[in-house]
C-alpha cells in the first residue's frame, strides 16, 4: 500500500534517490481569544482604580480631615457644655466614688455646690441687667456729650469762633460714621470667610486630639510611632489590661478615668506618670502585665518601666519615646575631659545616664561591688569604667585578677600592684592567694592604732564564677573553689565583706550568668552595690539584686540580650534613686580599649610609678632588700606604708606581719635608711638600688677571693 503525501510547502531539498514514507502532521492555526465584554473590562478598571494605593490614600486623607472637623465640633461642644453646666463636677464625683476616695468625692461635691450658687447669682443678675445697662448707656452718653461740648467751649474761647463749640462733637460723629463705613465694607467678606475660619478652628481641635478612626489615621500614628502619651491613652491602656476590677472601676468613672493619673511629666527620653489604682486592684496585678500594658501604649516591652512609689495603691509608669532607648548615649566624661580627676572619698564615678537622660554617677566609698549578667552584655566594660575613674585618684591601690585573660585589663599593667590574667586553675590559685594577701593586709590595718588612715585598696576579680567553680585543691586538700567553709576563695571574699570596708579594703567582683553554685548567696548579699545586665530569668534577677529590688520593680530579666548591651539595673545607696524606688536603670558609657589606655596613661602620670606583679611568689626563700627594690619600682621615692602594703601583697607569708620597725631595720643594715619628705617617711629608689649594687659587688669580690 502506498501512502499519499500532501506537501503544504514547496520543497527546496534535492530529490532523494530513494523515497521513504513521510507522515504529515497538520497543526491548525490557533484562533485568537475572544475579547472580554465591555462590562467586564469596565469592572476590572473600576476595581483597579478603587483598590489602588493612591485611591486608598486619598480616601483615607479625605475621611480623616473630614472627621477631624466633625469630631472637633463635638469636642468643642462638649467643652462648652462642661463649662456651662456641672457635668464635669458630677463626673469627678463618680470617679472618686468608683476609686473609693470619699474625701475627694466630698471635695468635688462642695465645688459643685459653689458652682451652682455662682451660676444662680449670675442668672439673677441678668433679670436686672437690661435696666441697669440702659441707665448706664444713658448716663454715659450724656456725660460724653457734656465733655465734648465743654471741650468745644474751651476751644471757642481760645479761638474766638463760636462755631468751635460743636467741633469736638462733630469730629466724634464723623469718626463714628467712619467706623460704620468700615464695618459695612468688611461685613460682607467676614460673613463669607467666617464659617471657613470656624471650620478651620474645629479641624485644628480635632487634629490635635487625633479625633478619627484608626483606619483613617496616618500610617505612623496607626503603628504607634511617635504617638504622644495622653491621659486618655493611659486610661484606655489600663482599662484593656485584662484586670476585671480595674476595668469595672474605670467604666464607672465614665470619661473621668484620668482622675487616677497624676501629672504626665517629661522625664528624659520619655514621660512619667503616677497611677493611683482603684480599691480592689493591687499593684502587682499591673506589674505582672507589663508586656500587655506596653503593647496597649503602642510601645515595646522594654520601653515601659513600672515601679512602686511610696504612696499606697500607686504604680509609677515611665514610658519611653518610641525607639529612644535604641539610640546610643554620648561618650564618657572620662574620655572627653582629659583634666578630670577622681576623689574616692567624696567623688562619684560618671557611669552613664538614667532613663530620664540625667547623668548617673556612683559613689564607690567603702562599698563592696558586684556586677553580673549574661555573657557578652558589657559587664567588663561597665566594671572597668569604674576602675578607670578611681585610678585617677593616686591614693587608690589595685589588686586585679582577670580570670578571662583576653587582655581586657591589660592597660592596668604598671598601675595595679598585682595583675593576674588567665582562665586556668593555676590562675585561680594565684588570684585566691592575692585575695588572701588582701585579707592579711586588712587584718594588719585593723590592728593598727585607732585613728590611722589607710589608702583605699580595691581587690577586683573579673569572671569570679571561674574561681567559685574551680575544682583544684591545695596540699591540705582544701578546695580553692566552692562555697563551703573550707573553700579558700569563698572564705577570703567573705572575710573582706565582713570587715574590709572599715579599713578601706574593698571587694569588687564581676560574674556571668549567676547561679547558687557560681555565685554563693552569702557572697552576693555581702555587696553594697549590686548591678545586673540582661539576665534570663526572674530567679537570676533575685540572685543578682535581691528580693527587695525585684519586688520593687527591678527587672533585668526583661532587658533584651544584645540590644540592651551596657544597660544595668542598679540597687545601691551610692547612686541617686528616685524616692520610693528600690533600683534604677542605667545606660552605661562605652569606653573602648584605646580610650581606656589613654585614661590609664593619665593615671600613671599622677603616680610615682608602680611595679605590677603578675604572679604571687611562693616558698620560704626571699630576699627582703631585693623585694623592697622590686616594689619601689621606677618611682623616685615611695612612702614607707605603701612599701609595707606592697611587700605584704608580694609575699604575705614573709611580710604580712612586718611593721615600720622591721622595714627600717633592713634598710638601715643595707645603708638605705628611710627619710622624711614633705612630712612623711619615704624609701628612696636610688638608695635601695645603690645598697643592692654594693651588696652584689661585695658578694662578687668575696667569691673571687
Amino acid at each position: 500500500m502506498t501512502d499519499n503525501v500532501v506537501s503544504l510547502h514547496k520543497s527546496t531539498d534535492a530529490p532523494a534517490t530513494e523515497t521513504a514514507p513521510t507522515v504529515l502532521t497538520v497543526v491548525p492555526d490557533p484562533s485568537p481569544a475572544p475579547n472580554p465584554p465591555l462590562w467586564v473590562r469596565s469592572g476590572c478598571a473600576v476595581k483597579h482604580a478603587v483598590t489602588h494605593d493612591s485611591t486608598k490614600t486619598v480616601v483615607r486623607a479625605a475621611a480623616r480631615h473630614g472627621l477631624y472637623t466633625v469630631n472637633g465640633g463635638r469636642i468643642v461642644a462638649r467643652r462648652t457644655w462642661d463649662g456651662r453646666t456641672g457635668s464635669r463636677y458630677e463626673r469627678m464625683i463618680r470617679a472618686a466614688e468608683a476609686a473609693g476616695n470619699l474625701e475627694a468625692a466630698e471635695e468635688w461635691e462642695e465645688r459643685l455646690q459653689r458652682f451652682r450658687a455662682a451660676r444662680h447669682h449670675r442668672r439673677m443678675d441678668l433679670l436686672h441687667s437690661p435696666v441697669e445697662a440702659a441707665k448706664g448707656v444713658a448716663v454715659g452718653a450724656g456725660m460724653s456729650v457734656g465733655v465734648l461740648v465743654a471741650l468745644g467751649v474751651v476751644m471757642a474761647i481760645n479761638t474766638g469762633h463760636v462755631g468751635d463749640v460743636i467741633t469736638p462733637l462733630s469730629a466724634t460723629i464723623d469718626f463714628i460714621a467712619l467706623l460704620i463705613r468700615i464695618v459695612q465694607i468688611v461685613w460682607g467678606p467676614a460673613l463669607t470667610i467666617g464659617p471657613f475660619l470656624a471650620l478651620l478652628a474645629l479641624w485644628s481641635v480635632g487634629r490635635k486630639q487625633q479625633a478619627a478612626p484608626d483606619w483613617a489615621l496616618p500610617a505612623n500614628v496607626r503603628n504607634g510611632e511617635g504617638e504622644p502619651i495622653t491621659p486618655s491613652i493611659v486610661v484606655k491602656a489600663l482599662r484593656d489590661l485584662g484586670v476585671p476590677a480595674l476595668a469595672r472601676a474605670i467604666k464607672e468613672m465614665g470619661d473621668a478615668g484620668a482622675s487616677m493619673l497624676g501629672p504626665i511629666t517629661i522625664a528624659g527620653c520619655g514621660v512619667e506618670v503616677d497611677v493611683t489604682l482603684p480599691s480592689g486592684v493591687s499593684t502587682n496585678e499591673v506589674q505582672n502585665k507589663r508586656r500587655k500594658l506596653a503593647e496597649n501604649l503602642t510601645r515595646h516591652e522594654h520601653e515601659v518601666f513600672i515601679t512602686i512609689p511610696t504612696a499606697a495603691r500607686t504604680v509609677r509608669l515611665w514610658i519611653a519615646d518610641s525607639g529612644a532607648l535604641d539610640e546610643p548615649i554620648g561618650p564618657s566624661p572620662l574620655v572627653t575631659d582629659d583634666t578630670m580627676t577622681a576623689d574616692y572619698t567624696k567623688g562619684r564615678a560618671p557611669w552613664g545616664q538614667d532613663l530620664r537622660g540625667d547623668a548617673a554617677a556612683l559613689s564607690l566609698y567603702q562599698r563592696h561591688l558586684l556586677i553580673t549578667g549574661l555573657s557578652n552584655q558589657g559587664k567588663t566594660v561597665a566594671l572597668r569604667s569604674l576602675a578607670l575613674w578611681l585610678s585617677l585618684d593616686k591614693s587608690v591601690q589595685f589588686l586585679m585578677g582577670d580570670l578571662k585573660g583576653v587582655g581586657d585589663w591589660a592597660m592596668f599593667d604598671g598601675l595595679a600592684t598585682t595583675l593576674i590574667q588567665g582562665p586556668t586553675d593555676e590562675h585561680v590559685i594565684q588570684v585566691t592567694e592575692m585575695v588572701e594577701g588582701a585579707v592579711d593586709e586588712m587584718n594588719r590595718r585593723i590592728q593598727a592604732p585607732p585613728g590611722t588612715v589607710f589608702p583605699p585598696l580595691i581587690v577586683l576579680v573579673d569572671e569570679a564564677q571561674v574561681a567559685f567553680m574551680c575544682p583544684a585543691k591545695d596540699e591540705d586538700k582544701r578546695p580553692y573553689g566552692g562555697s563551703k567553709a573550707n573553700s579558700r576563695y569563698f572564705m577570703a571574699v567573705r572575710k573582706i565583706h565582713n570587715q574590709g570596708r572599715a579599713v578601706n579594703v574593698l571587694m569588687w567582683q564581676g560574674t556571668q550568668d549567676p547561679t547558687n553554685e557560681n555565685l554563693p548567696k552569702l557572697v552576693r548579699e555581702g555587696a553594697h552595690t549590686r548591678a545586673s545586665l540582661a539576665l534570663g530569668t526572674e530567679s537570676q534577677a533575685r540572685m543578682a539584686l535581691g528580693d527587695k529590688a525585684v519586688d520593687g520593680g527591678a527587672a533585668p530579666n526583661l532587658l533584651r540580650p544584645g540590644l540592651d548591651r551596657g544597660t544595668l539595673v542598679v540597687a545601691s545607696d551610692g547612686i541617686t534613686i528616685p524616692a520610693g524606688q528600690s533600683s534604677i536603670t542605667v545606660r552605661t558609657h562605652y569606653i573602648d580599649d584605646d580610650a581606656a589606655e589613654a585614661i590609664t596613661d593619665r593615671a600613671k602620670a599622677l603616680r610615682d610609678g608602680v611595679t605590677t606583679l603578675h604572679a604571687i611568689e611562693r616558698g620560704e626563700e626571699h630576699d627582703p632588700l631585693a623585694d623592697i627594690a622590686a616594689v619601689v619600682g621606677d618611682a623616685p621615692r615611695v612612702r614607707t606604708k605603701d612599701v609595707l602594703a606592697r611587700l605584704a601583697t608580694r609575699n604575705a607569708d614573709a611580710y604580712g606581719g612586718w611593721s615600720f620597725i622591721d622595714l627600717k631595720r633592713v634598710l638601715d643594715d643595707a645603708g638605705a635608711e628611710p627619710y622624711k619628705s614633705d612630712g612623711v617617711m619615704v624609701v628612696a629608689r636610688d638608695r635601695v638600688a645603690r645598697a643592692l649594687a654594693d651588696r652584689n659587688h661585695e658578694g662578687s669580690a668575696s667569691a673571687d677571693g
